[in-house]
């Protein structure tokens, strides 16, 4: 049996900084690896998620120059937490902005969860400043997707989870589950905020590991952290993303030139594999693997083992 291929080992960003992106935004950033090596950028998840240290070691740092940044209101990002000016077309805005600071002509896309859905978007957008996709945990906001996490579905998996998400939100009349939410983290009772973030993310959480993990749902259920994602998830969903229903299927065809991996978890609950399944029948030229072990979270062996020989077979190209 071929052995899986793991992390490269630790790496410290040789660059960090902050872009000041305009809308009173200004957006963190590290750059690792070999300056003027092959140019790549990571998407994190969430919305509203942020990246850590493990995320730099998915790419051989000699052959390739990696930024990875924070999205709006994301981590180390500013405002944190914020709503204003943040969609998904400021988020694609924001990633040519960076490009243009690193003086990179093309990079490499990579993104999960999420960052899936924002690869996908940039590269829809500017398919000429894509050299490849590597994509995992494929969502593309559709309605169907949206109603799995939040109405039915994940529900029917983790019931004793769904019962604690719902706690907040018990006896509410506004018209879905994610409106209901809305309203609490939007509005100006902290307690109430907090509980009803932490009740979030906590829900997400517990569909994302195939076996509980104490430790994702300590990080998932930290205040701080709860609060941003919580928030920024909310308010993309409340919008579809700011996309049209199949619209990251219908413009497949503008991406089909640029070489892909789609890694997907067999078992991921949070991003099923069903639309990794149908955008690889929009974008045939992908390369597909279905993880049989594997869940939603990029550093499971498997999904990880895909994701790095994904950037090993670019590297020199």
């Amino acid at each position: 049996m071929t052995q899986r291929r793991t992390f490269y080992p630790h790496i410290m960003p040789y660059e960090t900084g902050h872009l000041d992106v305009g809308d009173g935004h200004s957006l963190y950033y590290e750059r690792v690896g070999t300056p003027g090596a092959k140019p790549a950028v990571f998407l994190h998840g969430g919305p509203g998620g942020g990246f850590g240290d493990d995320n730099r070691r998915c790419w051989n740092p000699e052959k390739y120059d990696v930024l990875l940044f924070e999205q709006r209101g994301c981590g180390r990002s500013t405002p944190f937490a914020s709503l204003e000016h943040n969609t998904t077309w400021d988020l694609v805005a924001d990633i040519e902005k960076l490009r243009e600071m690193c003086g990179h002509e093309k990079w490499q896309v990579f993104g999960g969860s999420w960052g899936s859905t924002l690869s996908l978007a940039y590269a829809q957008t500017h398919p000429d400043r894509v050299t490849e996709l590597i994509l995992r945990g494929i969502f593309l906001s559709s309605q169907k997707e949206h109603d799995w996490l939040f109405t039915y579905g994940a529900s029917e998996l983790y019931p004793e989870a769904w019962e604690t998400f719902m706690a907040p939100i018990a006896g509410h009349t506004e018209k879905d589950n994610v409106t209901a939410y809305r309203k609490i983290l939007t509005g100006d009772d902290h307690e109430k905020k907090v509980e009803a973030a932490k009740a979030w993310s906590g829900w997400e959480a517990s569909t994302v590991t195939l076996l509980p993990q104490p430790d994702v749902m300590d990080h998932f259920t930290d205040a701080e952290f709860a609060i941003a994602i919580a928030r920024i998830e909310n308010h993309y969903f409340i919008h579809d993303c700011w996309l049209e229903e199949n619209q990251l299927l219908r413009d497949a065809e503008k991406i089909r030139h640029i070489p892909g991996v789609i890694v997907q978890g067999r078992h991921d609950c949070c991003t099923p594999p069903a639309a990794a399944w149908a955008l690889s029948k929009a974008w045939p030229e992908a390369d597909l693997q279905i993880v049989p072990d594997g869940g939603h979270l990029y550093n499971e062996p498997g999904i990880l083992d895909g994701l790095i020989r994904a950037t090993d077979r670019f590297a020199d190209q």
